[in-house]
């Protein structure tokens, strides 16, 4: 079998659906039917295919509202929310325009969505969306910031990990919705840092993030060389390696850049994405030596950068897909895992554009490590677990201090 880069597997390859299993009933949506049909045509798991369908006639025979060509849009995304989730599988799931999701997933799987890029995200084709760089995830009918991208305006203007947010310009916060149309301006973002306590206003500029680019450069502020109890420690945070730029910055940094004098580094792989290369992991356990050009001018340009001191990861469950391979790779080679069990989400998934411009991505090939190991549905457990609490945590990270913990027994002999 030749070798494929795993960002090209997951994006091209799709399979045929299996033969024999039972035609599900139309509903006369042309949204739901097309989801449908690529389903029965493309998903990996022919043996999900009869329990598919049956969650489809469920659907549009239900007794009390029956899914028509007529169905409001909030019955049409129940109807697909429903069937999708009946195969029970990572790299499955449908996205629309009002989630930064789809604009991220867009980015990524822009090769198969490329004959509709300019149409979508006009005059360049170029997925974009007016935001400041923040992530939120509800918890107990609260929203919480659970992500703010290193470098972000987010980040700039103070925005920690825990927040609530209470509004954005006195108005409900919706991930899109709040900063449309606000690019260049400032919006008033309200959040409560402890709970009960007073609220407090940070001022946002809102910028035209583009995902892809927005990920690069999390990556590259994300670089740190921490000064922790008489050791020179690195630190990088992976968001993604579905960026073209993502492993070079992080070889860049380790080689030429701050980390070149860290006696150990933290590989921090609590990603948005996964994605990449099968092999990323080379640049910390591979063992070829390290390899550079020096040209006439003595710039030199680096062809094979090898880290060989030691190397502690973080994971949880934003570790998904290629990150999860990645942190297998590491595992494999004696590096610890602190934190959380990750995702359990290793399938290929393909991107689809249904007809109203929504996104469907869809499993459509299985994936093995070594001789029959799989992760989906299962994850890597941590060597060292270490819960976090994301509400109210004022930006405050057990999980990379216990990293940092165990890079300091590991350079102290202990």
């Amino acid at each position: 079998m030749k070798a494929m880069s795993l960002a090209l597997f997951w994006v091209l390859f799709f399979v045929a659906g299996a033969a024999g299993a039972e035609e599900p009933p139309k509903s006369g949506h042309p949204v739901f039917d097309r989801a449908v049909e690529l389903v029965m045509e493309h998903f990996y798991d022919a043996s999900a295919l009869e329990r598919f369908s049956e969650a489809v006639r469920e659907e549009v025979d239900d007794a009390e509202e029956p899914l028509t060509a007529d169905s409001s849009d909030a019955r049409l995304d129940a109807a697909i929310d429903t069937v999708l989730a009946s195969l029970n599988a990572s790299h499955t799931g449908r996205y629309k325009p009002d989630t930064i999701a789809y604009y991220e997933l867009a980015d990524i799987f822009r090769y198969a969505l490329r004959h509709d890029m300019r149409r979508l995200f006009p005059p360049d084709g170029e997925a974009s969306y007016e935001g400041i760089g923040m992530v939120a995830e509800e918890v107990d009918g609260k929203l919480f910031v659970s992500d703010v991208y290193d470098g972000a305006p987010a980040d700039r203007a103070g925005v920690q990990v825990g927040d609530e947010i209470l509004s954005v310009d006195g108005a409900p916060y919706h991930e899109i919705e709040s900063f449309r149309s606000k690019a260049g301006k400032k919006v008033e973002l309200r959040l409560r840092r402890q709970e009960g306590a007073e609220p407090l206003t940070r001022s946002v500029e809102v910028e035209r993030l583009r995902p892809l680019q927005t990920f690069s450069q999390a990556i590259d502020k994300s670089v740190e060389a921490i000064e922790y109890r008489g050791h020179r420690i690195g630190y990088v945070r992976l968001w993604t390696l579905s960026t073209r730029e993502g492993m070079d910055i992080v070889a860049r940094a380790l080689a030429v850049g701050p980390l070149k004098d860290a006696s150990g580094v933290v590989v921090d792989l609590r990603g948005r994405w996964g994605g990449g290369q099968a092999d990323a992991a080379e640049l910390f356990v591979g063992d070829t030596v390290p390899f550079r050009l020096i040209q006439r001018d003595g710039e030199e340009i680096l062809a094979n950068v090898r880290w060989d001191r030691p190397v502690v990861a973080i994971i949880d469950e934003g570790s998904r897909s290629g990150l999860e391979v990645f942190a297998y790779s590491l595992r494999a080679n004696g590096i610890p895992l602190i934190g959380a069990r990750t995702a359990g989400a290793l399938l290929a998934g393909r991107a689809f554009l249904l007809p109203d411009d929504s996104i469907m991505i869809l499993a459509v090939s299985d994936a093995v490590l070594e001789e029959n190991t799989r992760l989906e549905g299962r994850g890597l457990h941590p060597d060292v677990p270490v819960p976090y609490m994301l509400p109210y945590s004022a930006g405050k990270d057990p999980q990379r201090e216990a990293a940092l913990e165990a890079m300091l027994r590991i350079l102290s002999g202990d």
